[in-house]
């Protein structure tokens, strides 16, 4: 009887010793995965200093207006804290290099009846060392700034504005910039 219970002791313990093998070894390979929403982001940047907007265009709100709208949508989608300290871990610098409106459609008698506004812009994301962190996925190696553009339609007669209009292309603006912030896969 005691001669019989070894062999299943000894088949317990390798079965055990195996299972415990062989979940260590699944883990270990998962070890560098990351999930949640700090996998978006680079570990490596905790501040962001983000200067006022250079603005070349005639409309001169439009560069504080822009800095403001960045300034928010970091805080709230990404880890990273706007700080006013140029020696921050990394710099945003955001230059408006033009505005317009363009008329879609017109009225018989030559009213504007729906127009685009649209805002043009180039950025750049750099740490400390001066190593390019925003990267352009279309156009890989095309320089230190990326372009982007923007346009919010709106309709004078419903009562909309080029004010309000230019405010959501801004708001856009800042929402795609931040989201090139993210990490790449």
């Amino acid at each position: 009887m005691i001669a019989a219970t070894k062999p299943i002791r000894r088949n317990v313990a390798h079965g055990f010793s195996f299972a415990v093998g062989w979940t260590l070894l699944m883990l270990s390979g998962c070890a560098m995965y990351q999930y949640g929403p700090s996998s978006l982001y680079r570990s490596d940047i905790r501040t962001v200093h983000v200067p006022i907007v250079r603005n070349m265009t005639f409309r001169h709100d439009l560069g504080v207006r822009l800095t403001e709208a960045l300034v928010k949508e970091i805080e709230d989608r990404t880890p990273y804290k706007v700080t006013g300290d140029p020696n921050a871990d990394s710099t945003l610098v955001v230059t408006l290099v033009s505005e317009n409106k363009t008329v879609l459609t017109e009225t018989s008698s030559d009213d504007p009846r729906a127009l685009d506004a649209s805002v043009t812009v180039e950025a750049n994301w750099m740490n400390r060392r001066g190593e390019l962190l925003l990267q352009n996925s279309v156009v890989p190696n095309s320089g230190t700034m990326i372009s982007f553009s923007q346009a919010s339609r709106f309709v004078p007669e419903a009562g909309q504005s080029i004010d309000t209009a230019t405010q959501a292309a801004i708001e856009d603006l800042a929402e795609r910039i931040v989201s090139q912030m993210e990490f790449r896969w």
